[in-house]
């Protein structure tokens, strides 16, 4: 679906709402590099303490807009996030008056709610997407006075049954588009693993995963090339571990070519964020699975389970995660070269290597629909004199 047909669609702006972790970020600037494709202007809106989101858009306005974050906090502290939510609301309210976009798409976080709230106040279109396998508290928080709701798992927890909900799968960088392209080839006499953790690994693969390997029968041992990510902390003791068992390794803080890794990899061991698990199963990798234990809502179980469960992954939880069981794993899954084939195959099969495409394909129809055609109500005279919204001109 085109913008050109539909003249509103291309003079006012859609907003996007992000910020906090790159699993926000991410997709919400696929999104906004495909909707600048088909000739849309867009907007970015985070909170005041946001950073990165935009970075990699960097012609595109940025607006900042206070937001509190109320989870985990004492009875003050929640006090005081309920204050900035509605500073946010009001500074959000101005916005819209000064954009007077054609719709608002958030992305989840605390960050993405004021504007949120916002937009169902001035009725405008509002849409939000869920990364992963459960519905994230904001998200929960606006599901059911939302237009649409775009998902990346076709069962996806605590989404109100009254929602129109489609799913669009969860947009990735384009060098894992680009990486999707090369096809899996079975283990030869190199067998490639790919231990990652998140932006600086995790200490459970770091504590766990080279013990493992050294357990491993001798002739399968010789075998490996493994690429390991790991916190600064722990290099020096995993390079160790690695260098005493024998087994060539690269290990770093930060891999800048994932893409281009999991291409040539055999098999990923990673945590299981959303970003991390539409990655894989786009570029079809077979892959062994950690959820993080303290998650919010236990959501990154419920995602590597969504993998598992179409036959790509296996799942161990973090409590069991142990170097005896982590071996017998691996000696299960690198003794048998075919079944890590089909493993790939698996798990290409759920990846959704168009969703940028699918979700500006849904704020298009929802920007189209009679009920959403209704404009922005006129801007308040007092908003040149609030403070509270900030523009940025990354």
């Amino acid at each position: 679906m085109t913008a050109t047909g539909n003249p509103r669609m291309l003079d006012q702006p859609v907003l996007l709402a992000a910020g906090g972790t790159g699993g926000h970020v991410f997709p919400a600037e696929a999104l906004a590099a495909e909707l600048l494709r088909r000739g849309h202007r867009v907007g970015l809106v985070t909170d005041t303490r946001g950073k990165g989101f935009g970075q990699n858009l960097p012609d595109l306005p940025l607006y900042r807009i206070p937001a509190g974050t109320p989870t985990g906090r004492s009875l003050g502290g929640k006090l005081m996030a309920a204050i900035d939510i509605a500073r946010g609301v009001v500074a959000a309210l101005a916005l819209l008056g000064l954009t007077r976009p054609a719709a608002v798409v958030g992305f989840g976080g605390y960050p993405a709610l004021p504007l949120l709230l916002a937009a169902r106040l001035r009725r405008l279109p509002v849409l939000v997407h869920e990364q992963n396998a459960v519905l994230g508290r904001v998200n929960r928080l606006v599901a059911k006075r939302a237009s649409r709701i775009a998902t990346s798992f076709p069962a996806t927890r605590f989404l109100p049954a009254s929602a129109a909900a489609t799913v669009t799968g969860n947009p990735v960088r384009p060098a894992i588009l680009a990486a999707a392209d090369v096809p899996y080839s079975e283990p030869g006499q190199a067998i490639r693993i790919l231990v990652i953790g998140g932006s600086q690994g995790a200490r459970v693969l770091s504590d766990v995963v080279p013990g493992a390997l050294a357990a491993l029968a001798p002739e399968l041992r010789r075998r490996l090339r493994v690429a390991q990510q790991c916190r600064p902390e722990d290099l020096e003791r995993v390079r160790a571990a690695y260098a005493a068992a024998g087994i060539e390794a690269d290990v770093a803080g930060f891999f800048g070519d994932v893409a281009e890794r999991l291409a040539a990899t055999h098999l990923v061991v990673s945590r299981s964020g959303a970003g991390s698990t539409a990655e894989i199963a786009v570029i079809g990798r077979p892959s062994l699975l950690v959820p993080y234990a303290h998650a919010t809502d236990d959501h990154q179980t419920a995602n590597a389970q969504a993998l598992a469960q179409a036959g790509g992954a296996v799942v161990i939880a973090q409590d069991r995660f142990t170097v005896e069981r982590v071996a017998a794993a691996f000696t299960d899954l690198l003794s048998d070269p075919a079944a890590l084939s089909r493993m790939a195959s698996a798990a290409r099969s759920v990846g959704r290597p168009l969703a940028a495409q699918a979700l500006a394909d849904l704020v298009e129809r929802m920007i189209a629909e009679p009920a959403a055609v209704k404009p922005a109500a006129p801007a308040p005279q007092t908003t040149r004199r609030t403070p509270s919204v900030k523009r940025n001109a990354a």
